[in-house]
């Protein structure tokens, strides 16, 4: 496959008293190792990076490299509201072996689409690692307009793709028309990948594949490798499970989720809460419905 196409988990941060829990981290991470995902992608919006100061972010990106063991990619997530910080932490991730980096849209901030194009050019031209773009505008304010995306990959080469999260299939559409395919896009809603990927989408930036990295793994593969009606037959499957993890504000679902297996602590920082009880037990009912394992 392509470079930074396929199967790549937005790993939870796991904490444990108020500190990242690293056997907890190093044990997800081999999990993804076995379900056969291309990569993960550590302190993205699933990783709370927001919550970590720049140590704890910067030791997350650390960890995720050496338990990583270079069996599969690291994807840091180092960007940021404010481009000097954005430039710091990828030129750190560079240091300590990140593979590329997913730069998320300034929030916030809401800029302009000239302030979009100054800010990605500054953070790509600081570095030699791959930069992923990152379009999520129902958290960001903003949107990245395709014309600012195709103005961005002709300008810099190590922009070599975006996570779209924007829920709409005619963006992947004129992406994919504008950039042909050498740019990567990748869902970053995994009820959409199957959607995306039909009409030009190479993977996904998965939240389920925490909880189901082999099942995930396995729809993208079959359906780059031209089998559709075992893609179809996966999406289906895990549709209603891919849906109720963002029954509240991510990563509070499948944070939930991986407790009930025994994986993590259900803890996150505030300003997020724990999943609420009646939601905790729909979330129950469909992982069990779906088959998926839950010990507590």
């Amino acid at each position: 496959m392509q470079a930074f196409t396929g199967t790549y988990t937005a790993i939870v941060t796991p904490f444990r008293n108020g500190k990242l829990d690293e056997d907890a981290f190093a044990r997800l991470i081999q999990l993804q190792i076995r379900g056969g995902v291309e990569g993960i992608v550590p302190v993205g919006t699933t990783g709370e990076s927001p919550t970590l100061s720049f140590d704890e972010h910067l030791y997350a990106i650390e960890l995720a490299v050496k338990c990583s063991s270079r069996k599969i990619k690291v994807i840091a997530g180092t960007g940021g509201n404010s481009t000097s910080e954005a430039i710091y932490l990828t030129k750190e991730a560079e240091k300590l072996g990140a593979d590329a980096s997913l730069q998320v849209t300034p929030y916030y901030n809401k800029p302009t689409q000239e302030g979009l194009f100054r800010h990605f050019e500054a953070v790509a031209r600081s570095t030699k690692l791959p930069i992923i773009l990152y379009n999520i505008p129902s958290r960001c304010g903003v949107e990245i307009a395709v014309d600012t995306v195709e103005r961005l990959a002709k300008s810099v080469r190590n922009i070599i793709g975006i996570k779209e999260a924007g829920g709409n299939a005619d963006r992947v559409s004129q992406l994919r028309a504008r950039l042909g395919t050498k740019f990567v896009i990748l869902s970053g809603d995994d009820s959409l990948t199957l959607p995306f990927m039909s009409v030009g989408a190479q993977g996904v930036i998965s939240v389920a594949s925490n909880v189901i990295p082999r099942q995930v793994a396995d729809m993208v593969r079959a359906y780059l490798s031209g089998k559709p009606d075992v893609a179809l037959k996966l999406h289906l499957k895990y549709f209603q499970f891919f849906k109720d993890l963002f029954i509240e504000t991510n990563p509070g679902p499948v944070k939930a989720a991986l407790a009930m297996q025994g994986l993590i602590q259900e803890e996150l920082r505030l300003p997020l809460a724990p999943l609420s009880a009646a939601n905790r037990d729909r979330l129950k009912a469909t992982m069990k419905a779906c088959g998926i394992r839950c010990s507590q």
